[in-house]
């Protein structure tokens, strides 16, 4: 456990050596906020509601996904398909540790890193702009709101690993990836609430694993689910983490079966 937990530190100091890389990213971050805060803004200014979202209700739910994407989605698992088309992967198949269990542990030094620092970026964005926001004051829900968010985490960690994968039997892994966070994007609901959908599509998305990254989480925290709305969604996220689990484990080892590193 102690190795993994340095490993996790290492990320932390490896991300702030390489300064500019990260603060272009966090500014990236940061544009996406204000473009989509103001774009929602003055849609409910002019029309007075979205879909039965009145202003602060649409607000408070941009601010909370936008914020759990920013943890959930922060990953280093996209450098898996270059290690492994490099051949660096037999680096780490000949050393005493996981090599999955190494990368959940990047990922959680990079998620600390980034979530530190959106803490700062979102304190003083309210402290400028002071949007509409609700506050969430029940304390259970906050815990309920805060399970579902690290769930999440591990949810998104196998989905991100299997994607990577597919280094084992294409050089072409960046397309794949590119593709997959553009359609992720909408159908985890940071971009607008999912409910707001046709009621069949809505239902479809709500049996697939994307809406329990950020869309789940978010409803969530604003109180808009029912006890047995938010007991059902824990039973799909936590069977859809299984499902991940089983199919990572599975994917990678049979691309070990066709792993070749030449010259290492």
């Amino acid at each position: 456990m102690k190795k993994y937990i340095q490993i996790a530190k290492n990320t932390w100091d490896e991300a702030l050596i390489y300064r500019t890389s990260f603060i272009f990213y966090r500014v990236r971050e940061l544009l996406k906020l204000f473009s989509l805060y103001f774009l929602w803004y003055f849609v409910t200014s002019r029309n007075g509601d979205f879909f039965g979202y009145d202003q602060s209700g649409i607000i408070t739910y941009l601010l909370i996904s936008t914020f759990v994407g920013d943890f959930i989605f922060s990953t280093r698992t996209t450098a898996i398909a270059s290690e492994i088309n490099e051949g660096i992967l037999t680096n780490f198949l000949v050393r005493p540790l996981s090599y999955l269990k190494y990368y959940f542990a990047r990922d959680i030094g990079d998620k600390a890193l980034n979530v530190s620092f959106a803490l700062v970026e979102y304190a003083a964005f309210f402290a400028i702009l002071r949007p509409p926001f609700i506050f969430q004051e029940n304390f259970i829900l906050i815990l309920i709101f805060i399970t579902s968010v690290l769930l999440g985490v591990i949810l998104y960690f196998f989905i991100s690993v299997l994607i990577s994968l597919i280094g084992f039997w294409s050089n072409e892994g960046w397309g794949p990836r590119f593709i997959f966070y553009q359609v992720i994007g909408f159908i985890s609901g940071s971009l607008f609430p999912l409910d707001v959908l046709p009621k069949p599509l809505f239902a479809l998305l709500e049996l697939l694993p994307f809406p329990y990254l950020i869309f789940f989480q978010s409803k969530i925290y604003q109180g808009q689910l029912s006890g047995i709305e938010i007991g059902r969604g824990f039973l799909i996220l936590i069977l859809w983490i299984f499902i991940m689990y089983f199919i990572t484990l599975s994917v990678w080892k049979k691309g070990l079966r066709v792993y070749t590193a030449q010259g290492r």
